[in-house]
């Protein structure tokens, strides 16, 4: 059993933080020591969107959050159904117009 299972892990959780980010789209890029993933809310209509938060990762730890994530998207489908994928390039919001005027 590792040290920290064995002390157990004290995390604190500030009311900042608690509150989180939303996040409608994810950039991830790479080097051979880190994972980069840029998390960014796109508003519709609006030209230009903000990185609103960014997380730094060792490859080790990038292959447990993949391994973390797949359990839990496992877990959340045999509840609730199956998520859609929207591998394509239609389903990204690509486009920042806003609504159309009528007269």
């Amino acid at each position: 059993m590792s040290e920290d299972k064995k002390k157990g892990l004290n995390i604190e959780l500030s009311e900042e933080v608690a509150e989180g980010t939303y996040s409608n789209l994810a950039i991830i890029n790479h080097s051979p020591s880190e994972f980069v993933l840029d998390f960014i809310k796109i508003m519709p209509g609006v030209p230009k969107a903000k990185v609103k938060s960014r997380v730094l990762l060792t490859p080790q730890h990038a292959k447990r959050l993949l391994k973390a994530l797949t359990d839990n998207i496992s877990k959340y489908e045999s509840q609730h159904g199956e998520i859609k994928n929207m591998d394509t390039l239609n389903n990204i919001p690509l486009s920042f117009s806003g609504p159309t005027a009528e007269a």
